[in-house]
């Protein structure tokens, strides 16, 4: 289970990191990440509590209910994985794409790996792989 501070949970988070963010997209994930020490400071400060935080896309093109939401409880616990590899400053979105309902959790582990480390986001010599 992924930590509450480690959450997104306001649409405006998401749309922040969707449109301001980088992106990557991998077969069965699309991966944005914001780092907040990049954006440039708004009217609005940004209080960070904990780490990374991490919002999930899971839309109907996954699958039915049952699959969405175990795609979304696996990316959860990968997330949880990750938490203390990423920056405190950086909110991470991914998308699910239809493939990720087929796809075992250690090939979406190895992907979301993958677009971080594209991204700057994971350090290269970050590499512990299931």
């Amino acid at each position: 289970m992924l930590p509450e501070p480690y959450r997104l949970h306001r649409r405006s988070d998401f749309s922040r990191t969707v449109r301001q963010g980088r992106r990557i997209g991998r077969r069965d994930l699309v991966v944005h990440v914001l780092l907040h020490d990049e954006q440039a400071s708004g009217p609005t400060p940004v209080i960070r509590v904990g780490g990374p935080r991490f919002g999930l896309i899971v839309s109907k093109a996954v699958g039915p209910a049952v699959v969405r939401h175990r795609v979304a409880r696996r990316l959860r616990h990968i997330c949880a994985s990750l938490t203390d590899e990423l920056p405190g400053s950086a909110d991470i979105v991914i998308r699910a794409l239809p493939g990720a309902a087929d796809a075992p959790s250690d090939e979406l582990l190895r992907q979301l790996r993958s677009g971080l480390r594209k991204l700057g986001t994971l350090p290269v010599g970050a590499n512990h792989e299931v």
